[in-house]
């Protein structure tokens, strides 16, 4: 059954009504909600405030390195440290290593520039630290929906954002309700703020319906794959903050790792793979795990006698928007506001994208409560944007804005121009480089290319797909229809598999496409959907941009506890 068709029998929703929805409890969204409940506060007013988390709890589909900028927590709070905010690992030392496949050598600290340079800000679980904003959020009086997915956008007869829908529940893989069936609920607000996170569901259909990338460069995407370890204490040093370029990525491929030492014996390490890469041979996963196997980062999780005896603890993926400010969309339309990696505030030059989130979320918050204790409902938040090219996100996001740009002519001259602009020059390039496609027309066909053979993996250093899907314990409801659809089910082996040699199979790093055999000898794409991490790669990389992920029902997806 359709979605109309399933309002007609069983409809019509239940609706709450509040001054503002916020749809995601990351970082943006829970600053969004904090910062309009510390302004109503300040004032004597009231505002109601209600965050969907499409997670099992807030934090649940958080995946970061991370390394954090305080800059805009001391501004949400002041006194972050003494309400026992989990930041508890200061940057000590950093390390910026290019390696080739046997060797690295490692640039002096004193030749890093100030984008790279990481003193003042803290090793993180984000996780972690998106749970303390919830507990924050909810001491002052937000509602939090944990397991609730936003599925549809609702809109008013002249087309402004209304409210959100969240999707039905029980609903069975032939799309009919079945005996556990609750048809969704729509939560209406005054205005709608979309904190969804890297190409978020609704904030890719606000972008498209309300044209807001007009004039902006196309959006550009990484993959990053992470994993958690533990290792010996003598192979630990807390607070180190490691990067590496070069192998295993070419020089025309954009990549490139980190490795940070929490507390607690505990190192956070992963490879980001830009998604504007030609090769449909390429796996993203497989290059991180070879990755690990170059003597300078194996060495860590090694012994003495140069055995592995870390233990790998958890496994992620999440994509990455990497545009910058030349790919920032508009941030405002009729009846809500794009905060956070929704929007691409993530600063690809510092690998950091928290604090900026959490700015973003301030921001959109002041524009809203000005608009709400106004009497406004439903119009554009244009004090939002404006508020934000006067603050020092915008700068820092300027001073950038070529950053990944100059990678398109390889690592050695992008390394080169960046030193230039970033060091040299302090980010104040007189010009401008623009890009004019996006990350899935990059892709060439599998005849232009050379297959990659990747190493089997060890299972104590290097890892496959399921071994690694298992620990991130991913969990979604067997019997619910897919939430990765087709457009049109011909495409994967007419074209995907004829042309790019089924490039699905290996940009995903959790195992969810995979090419069968029919009974007759046909090929056919089959989707593993409980596989899935929501990392949003086959949403991006696709090269038809056939395949399109939607909400699986609320709490389904990965459980990154730990992370």
């Amino acid at each position: 059954m359709t979605n109309e068709e399933i309002l007609a029998e069983f409809g019509p929703r239940e609706s709450m009504e509040y001054d503002v929805v916020v749809v995601g409890g990351g970082p943006a969204g829970l600053a969004t909600a904090i910062r309009l409940k510390q302004l109503a506060s300040e004032k004597g007013q009231d505002i109601s405030v209600v965050v969907l988390e499409k997670g099992s709890e807030p934090g649940a589909h958080i995946l970061s390195g991370a390394v954090l900028d305080p800059q805009s927590l001391s501004e949400l709070f002041p006194d972050w440290k003494a309400r026992g905010a989990p930041l508890n690992q200061p940057v000590t030392d950093e390390a910026m290593l290019f390696l080739s496949e046997t060797t690295g050598y490692r640039t002096p600290n004193m030749l890093l520039p100030k984008c790279s340079q990481n003193h003042g800000n803290y090793i993180i679980s984000l996780g972690a630290l998106t749970r303390w904003l919830a507990a924050q959020a909810e001491s002052l009086g937000v509602e939090i929906f944990p397991g609730f997915a936003a599925a549809e956008v609702l809109y008013t007869e002249a087309g402004a954002v209304k409210g959100v829908a969240t999707g039905n529940m029980g609903v069975g893989k032939d799309g009919k309700p079945g005996e556990a069936f609750q048809i969704g609920m729509e939560l209406l607000g005054k205005y709608t703020i979309f904190a969804e996170g890297s190409r978020g569901h609704l904030g890719k259909q606000l972008i498209a319906r309300y044209q807001l990338d007009a004039g902006c460069d196309p959006q550009s995407y990484g993959i990053g794959i992470k994993e958690l370890w533990e290792v010996e204490p003598a192979r630990h040093e807390p607070g180190l903050v490691l990067h590496t370029a070069g192998w295993p990525m070419d020089d025309a491929t954009y990549g490139g790792s980190f490795m940070y030492h929490m507390e607690d014996n505990k190192i956070a390490m992963g490879f980001i793979t830009g998604l504007n890469y030609s090769n449909p041979y390429l796996s993203p996963f497989e290059e991180f795990q070879r990755w690990k196997t170059h003597p300078n980062i194996r060495w860590y999780l090694e012994n003495a006698a140069g055995e592995v005896t870390a233990k790998r603890l958890a496994y992620g993926a999440r994509a990455i928007t990497a545009g910058g400010l030349m790919s920032l969309p508009k941030t405002v339309f009729a009846g809500g506001a794009l905060v956070g990696c929704d929007a691409g505030f993530l600063n690809v030059s510092r690998i950091k994208g928290s604090h900026a989130a959490i700015k973003s979320g301030m921001l959109a918050a002041e524009a809203a409560y000005e608009a709400v204790t106004a009497g406004r409902a439903q119009d554009e938040l244009a004090a939002y944007p404006q508020a934000f090219e006067q603050s020092w996100l915008y700068l820092e996001l300027n001073k950038s804005r070529n950053f990944k740009s100059w990678f398109k002519y390889g690592l050695r001259v992008g390394t080169l121009m960046n030193g230039l602009e970033q060091f040299g020059l302090g980010g104040a390039m007189p010009w401008t480089i623009r890009r004019d496609k996006p990350d899935h027309a990059y892709l060439k066909p599998a005849a232009e290319c050379q297959p990659i053979e990747y190493p089997k993996p060890d299972g104590k250093l290097t890892f496959d797909r399921l071994s690694s899907v298992f620990i991130s314990s991913a969990n979604h409801e067997e019997n619910q229809p897919a939430h990765l659809t087709l457009k049109d089910a011909s495409v994967p082996v007419s074209i995907n598999l004829a042309k790019y040699a089924g490039p699905e199979a290996r940009y995903c790093p959790a195992g969810v496409y995979e090419f069968v055999k029919n009974d007759n000898g046909t090929d056919r794409l089959q989707i593993n959907a409980a596989n899935c991490v929501h990392c949003k790669t086959c949403d991006i990389k696709d090269p038809t941009q056939n395949i399109v992920w939607v909400t699986p029902e609320g709490g389904g997806g990965p459980n990154y506890s730990i992370m």
